[in-house]
């Protein structure tokens, strides 16, 4: 085979994961902006909110420019969860910081985002589970919590605010841990099913 017919290696230095990387690196200033005012709601709350909007837009972004482009590497499939879960993860010890939000639910939360994320990583190597409809679900319900909680909304439109973030951040709770249950439901019976074919194939 001639080198003219080898694949081009596509570069780790490309769009989609400069955008990554750059939403790694600013995710501390996220931080610092939802904690500045200490919960008071001022004006570094909106920018707080708004940048995790923007974050959560370049995300998609970012995943719709490997995939039409052919910029898929595989930094990037390591990079893209920890950013998101960076993110989404910072956001939930923050809201939990001010108060905001039961420690129980963020541990709860972290457990399950960093655990699967690890074991997708490093230990599921021979068995890949697809990403199925509930974890984007869940991806859905926590890009729409977060910037309900984040947003100062009750003292802007009243308190009957306070409910809509309650009912939206329960959803990503329960989505989020429903989806962890079926990931590890899923990995058991591709695992099982490997095992069965290596044992027919003797």
């Amino acid at each position: 085979m001639s080198g003219s017919d080898t694949p081009e290696r596509v570069s780790n230095w490309n769009a989609p994961n400069i955008i990554t990387g750059a939403r790694i690196l600013a995710t501390p200033f996220f931080i610092w902006m939802l904690l500045a005012d200490h919960g008071q709601m001022g004006p570094w709350r909106w920018a707080a909110g708004a940048f995790f909007v923007l974050a959560i837009a370049t995300d998609a972004w970012d995943g719709y420019l490997a995939r039409s482009r052919g910029l898929v590497t595989d930094l990037g499939k390591l990079l893209d969860p920890i950013a998101d879960k960076f993110l989404t993860g910072g956001a939930f010890v923050c809201l939990s910081i001010l108060g905001e939000l039961p420690w129980w639910i963020t541990a709860l939360v972290l457990i399950r985002e960093v655990g699967i994320t690890v074991h997708r990583l490093f230990e599921a190597r021979e068995v890949v589970v697809a990403a199925a409809w509930m974890g984007k679900l869940k991806t859905i319900a926590q890009s729409v919590a977060i910037p309900l909680a984040i947003f100062p909304f009750p003292e802007l439109l009243g308190s009957w605010m306070h409910v809509v973030n309650i009912i939206a951040m329960s959803i990503a709770v329960i989505l989020t841990v429903a989806s962890g249950i079926d990931y590890v439901v899923n990995f058991a019976r591709l695992r099982r099913d490997a095992a069965a074919e290596g044992r027919a194939e003797r």
